[in-house]
């Protein structure tokens, strides 16, 4: 269990219970006609299909702080919106032991280029799919009526990456 994953763990019964994170909604336009596809990456733990997401970054905004995610678990780089497109809820599981339950707000991140080489490369799959398939992949209910909804937001900014 990481660092973060033990602050979360030992707050989640403080104000309210969730644990707030954000996630990016990686987006890009299928070719023409085909509409939008959504890039959804694998869980380290189980495989399920997900999106980048994670725990708030000191000095990084929300949709910041998604971005951030989304280069590490993803390779991803792209213009993020900083408007929230949505939110939803699950059971992080810490331990077999302990959960934590976490809101989720999730940010359009618009995918400009995919690295082969980014941090946690050796432990995810990615994937692109379309919207609708890509809701019927995922666990989380509200996740899966957000991506089956989305619709690109039309405008953005680039996406800051912590160090560069």
């Amino acid at each position: 269990m990481g660092w973060q994953d033990k602050v979360a763990a030992q707050n989640a019964d403080r104000a309210g219970g969730a644990r707030m994170q954000y996630g990016a909604l990686c987006w890009r336009e299928a070719g023409t006609g085909a509409g939008i596809e959504v890039l959804l990456i694998t869980s380290r733990d189980t495989g399920r299909w997900i999106i980048p997401k994670g725990w708030p970054m000191p000095g990084l905004a929300p949709e910041a702080a998604a971005a951030q995610e989304a280069w590490e678990e993803a390779g991803v780089q792209g213009v993020v919106n900083p408007l929230c497109v949505g939110r939803y809820g699950y059971q992080k599981c810490l331990t077999p032991e302990a959960q934590v339950p976490c809101a989720v707000a999730v940010y359009g991140l618009q995918v400009m280029n995919l690295a082969d080489s980014f941090p946690e490369a050796s432990q995810r799959r990615r994937q692109w799919f379309p919207t609708g398939t890509a809701a019927t992949l995922v666990n989380e209910p509200d996740l899966a009526r957000l991506i089956g909804a989305f619709v690109p937001p039309p405008s953005g900014r680039l996406a800051p990456i912590a160090g560069e």
